[in-house]
């Protein structure tokens, strides 16, 4: 049960009723929505905002958390049309950018894949091993993804009714999990060299295996930069940015293991090809655990859930207060589920027709799937959903 104040009557309704028509009479700043709230009042100026950082470390952490909270108040008294297509516009203006940096990942992945297993195979060194077994599953993550992402576009809603957005989600696990196996296997062939070495000898310095992975730290370190800006406007991006950033830290780490295994002690090349992939699994477990809370059904953001309370509250001066709000992840988008609460005397039709206007309005909001809006006519019953509250009544 999320508790919400009782609304009080909304002011301006004939306002928000041009801004909901698309009014395109200028509206000062002040009025673009109702704030019976008074929330404007709590928004700090640069002016303030610049006092708090020159206070010091407790001013800087002041500065932050003042900082979002302008942000929540903006988003807040922003007009719900106007979030869609504020996110409409960004992910027009970034369908390009995230297509070039998809297609640009694969074809330097492959050529960076064919690089680094040279570089491996004429070194035998095991650290580059590893970076080559990471290349090589780059192109296999590159090519899952893009098909993931145009299978969930094109499922059949019949199959499948709540959509395909899932899918992307579900690979990411699968293909993280085929990675740690991977790297898995190295560590224990790393340590096998570790114990049955028995020669005191340096590994061959190898240039041009070397110079090969350099050459691929580079080229990675430029698709880091390129999708750093981009990793927040698309979930294929973000994976791709992930595996950037590994794979500096990968390549960089193998070039100096590798080096070191030739130049100072045998045992520096096993121990990097330890060190590298037990990095890497680590990374995917933190991956695979952030994509299982989504598939499981995480609670959305504590500020995303008070931009539904407040929209829904405002919507409608028939609402009398909001009973229960939840949203959660199903896959990378959220479900919503509103209850608010009607007069009784209320007509049906036009107690479905508000609902209905809501959840429409829910449903084109950013990073929302799907959303269920339920009237009542009093707010003191149980909460509904019958199993969650028996398994609530359950003994710790």
């Amino acid at each position: 049960m999320t508790p919400t104040p009782t609304a009080s009557p909304r002011t301006s309704p004939t306002l928000m009723d041009d801004l909901e028509n698309g009014s395109s009479q200028p509206i000062p700043r002040d009025h673009l929505e109702p704030d019976p709230f008074h929330l404007r009042d709590g928004i700090k100026t640069d002016a303030d905002l610049a006092g708090l950082r020159a206070r010091g470390r407790p001013g800087k952490r002041l500065h932050r958390f003042h900082k979002g909270q302008n942000e929540l108040i903006e988003a807040l008294l922003k007009p719900m049309d106007k979030h869609t297509s504020d996110a409409e516009e960004d992910k027009q203006a970034a369908r390009l950018p995230v297509k070039i940096a998809v297609w640009a990942s694969m074809i330097a992945n492959f050529a960076l894949c064919v690089i680094q297993l040279y570089a491996a195979v004429s070194s035998g060194s095991l650290s580059l091993l590893t970076t080559g077994i990471d290349s090589v599953f780059d192109i296999f993550s590159n090519v899952l993804l893009f098909w993931l992402h145009r299978k969930a576009r094109s499922l059949d809603v019949n199959t499948f009714p709540v959509g395909g957005s899932r899918l992307e989600t579900i690979g990411n696990i699968v293909y993280g999990s085929l990675m740690s196996a991977v790297n898995l296997i190295v560590v224990v062939e790393s340590v096998r060299v570790v114990i049955t070495h028995k020669s005191e000898d340096l590994n061959e310095f190898h240039i041009p295996s070397i110079a090969a992975v350099g050459a691929a730290l580079g080229v990675k370190f430029l698709l880091f930069l390129y999708c750093f800006p981009l990793r927040k406007k698309s979930s294929q991006v973000e994976v791709l940015w992930e595996d950037h950033r590994n794979d500096l830290y990968i390549n960089g780490f193998g070039i100096l293991m590798s080096a070191g295994g030739s130049k100072l002690r045998w045992w520096l090349d096993p121990t990097g090809a330890i060190i590298i992939a037990m990095g890497v699994i680590i990374a995917w477990a933190r991956t695979i655990y952030k994509q299982f809370g989504l598939l499981a059904g995480r609670s959305a953001s504590h500020e995303f859930l008070q931009l539904v309370i407040y929209k829904a509250l405002m919507f409608s001066k028939d609402f009398e207060s909001i009973d229960t709000v939840r949203a959660y992840h199903s896959g990378p988008e959220y479900f919503v589920e509103v209850d608010v609460v009607m007069s009784r005397d209320t007509p049906l039709w036009k107690a479905h027709d508000l609902s209905q206007q809501l959840q429409d309005k829910l449903e084109v909001l950013p990073n929302v799937g799907r959303a269920f809006v339920h009237v009542d006519h009093e707010s003191t019953h149980r909460p509904e959903h019958q199993k969650v509250t028996e398994k609530e009544k359950l003994p710790l």
